[in-house]
């Protein structure tokens, strides 16, 4: 964790970054961390070559492995979605199969101009298991998701900022200083306000309009009786926007 309460999580195997079971039990175990001493912020960072191309298909040889992989990928995954602080998928190179569906399972991706996005598994008469159906048809959309999904092909950094994959594109060699740029903003935020806000998004995203905003409702009531949002008020009365500091309650 650097100073600035910015979490690093590096994903390191050569050559692909493919994603072993040993490497999503890794994954897994470094956000269990996270989430008993939170950082501000998190940043996922495969390499300046490449993000990870995807699920380590030479460890699924029939049913029975999938399914392990299948809840590797669903316990690990959903781990990074729930942890209650923005995360950051800083993907240069490929992002493929479980690598997209891991990219997908942050808040934000910062994409480098030479990025790569896709969901292969049709080509092997398979489908995504670990999000790529659920978690990219709610950010992109049903149809646009079903055009990746089906066809198999893949995107450049271009057009998935245009669909809604990518929130940001920079040049290669700028994705992790922007990333953890981004980071550092968010982690000097208001956390409580931070992760009620994710907490709003993601559970009531598929909810009927009325629930939703009952619920946003009575988060922005509560907030008020945080410090920080006390803290916030009084400071921009005083002083105007932006000029607010935080303590995280």
């Amino acid at each position: 964790m650097t100073t600035d309460r910015v979490a690093i999580v590096r994903l390191e195997r050569p050559r692909a970054n493919a994603l072993s079971l040993a490497v999503l039990r890794q994954l897994d175990e470094a956000f269990q961390a996270l989430a008993s001493d939170l950082p501000g912020a998190v940043v996922i960072w495969g390499g300046p070559r490449i993000f990870a191309a995807g699920g380590d298909i030479s460890e699924m040889g029939g049913p029975e492995d999938a399914a392990r992989f299948v809840k590797a990928f669903r316990s690990t995954f959903d781990r990074i979605a729930s942890i209650p602080r923005p995360v950051i998928a800083a993907v240069c190179g490929y992002a493929l199969g479980g690598g997209l569906e891991l990219a997908l399972s942050a808040d934000l991706r910062v994409a480098g101009e030479g990025a790569k996005f896709g969901l292969p598994e049709v080509n092997l008469g398979l489908v995504p298991g670990a999000g790529g159906t659920q978690r990219l048809s709610r950010l992109v959309g049903p149809s646009r998701a079903k055009d990746l999904v089906m066809t198999g092909r893949q995107v450049n950094a271009e057009e998935a900022l245009r669909i809604g994959i990518a929130d940001r594109v920079v040049p290669d060699d700028e994705v992790f200083s922007e990333s953890i740029a981004l980071a550092r903003r968010l982690a000097t935020g208001p956390s409580v306000a931070l992760a009620t806000a994710k907490s709003l998004i993601d559970a009531n995203f598929d909810q009927p309009l009325n629930a939703g905003l009952d619920a946003e409702g009575r988060a922005a009531v509560a907030m008020h009786h945080t410090e920080d949002g006390r803290a916030g008020v009084k400071s921009f009365i005083a002083n105007g926007p932006g000029q607010a500091k935080f303590v995280g309650r």
